[in-house]
């Protein structure tokens, strides 16, 4: 967390992709929080405006804006698609709780998922939270920021991925697909799932059948299933 106009303009021309958010004070007239805001903004770092009292909060010796930085850099996607001939990316709409996060990033890194995308607002930050929960995976596996999750699907779609989106109540289940493709798995807030867009995006929506009194799966549980069917298909298709 930095609250400090030097360190943060420091932060920002150095390591842009460890600036995850930068909360900026409303009503603030000081002259170099809009250089703070202008910086942000070319390197596509998220700014949200709110009152001094959020802030005091988070930093009692705040200079007008609180930063929030990430224990690691975010990757382009480029670099991303560039590593695999059949991609396997994980996409998470929504995830905003940092155990979770760090829970399915720990599964994700363990089975060889390519990358992660993860949207700038409603996900939660690679914190040190994350990190831990991670349990050291955090730094090994690649991670990407888009500021449009429905929009970087139909970007990926043109370079030939496949998108699966996990949810429950369908009729289908997660095993009934071929995953052998250029994939891209979708999987939604623990609250609310997939947004209406992001499902629509979506090639196919599958889901985990619930045979006890439970209705509904942890997001971290769920996108274990999932991936581990993704793994136990490739690795016959790798074979061949």
């Amino acid at each position: 967390m930095i609250g400090r106009i030097n360190p943060l303009l420091e932060a920002l021309n150095s390591l842009p992709l460890r600036v995850t958010k930068i909360f900026v004070q409303k009503d603030t007239e000081r002259k170099r929080v809009a250089e703070v805001i202008k910086m942000a903004r070319s390197r596509s770092v998220p700014v949200v405006w709110v009152p001094k009292r959020r802030l005091d909060q988070m930093d009692k010796h705040h200079q007008g804006v609180v930063a929030l930085s990430s224990p690691k850099a975010f990757t382009s996607m480029e670099t991303i698609l560039s590593d695999s001939k059949v991609p396997f990316l994980l996409l998470l709409d929504g995830v905003e709780d940092p155990q979770n996060l760090g829970a399915i990033i720990r599964t994700a890194e363990g089975a060889g998922v390519d990358g992660l995308i993860l949207p700038e607002r409603r996900s939660a930050g690679l914190s040190d939270v994350v990190s831990s929960v991670s349990a050291g995976a955090l730094e090994h596996i690649k991670i990407t920021r888009v500021k449009n999750l429905a929009r970087s699907m139909d970007n990926l779609k043109e370079k030939g991925l496949w998108f699966v989106g996990a949810e429950e109540g369908s009729r289908n289940y997660w095993f009934e697909f071929d995953y052998t493709v250029p994939l891209g798995l979708v999987l939604g807030s623990e609250g609310k799932g997939l947004r209406p867009l992001v499902k629509q995006k979506c090639d196919k929506i599958l889901s985990i059948p619930l045979l006890g009194e439970v209705t509904s799966l942890n997001v971290a549980s769920a996108a274990a299933i999932f991936i581990y069917e993704v793994i136990r298909q490739r690795k016959k298709y790798l074979k061949t």
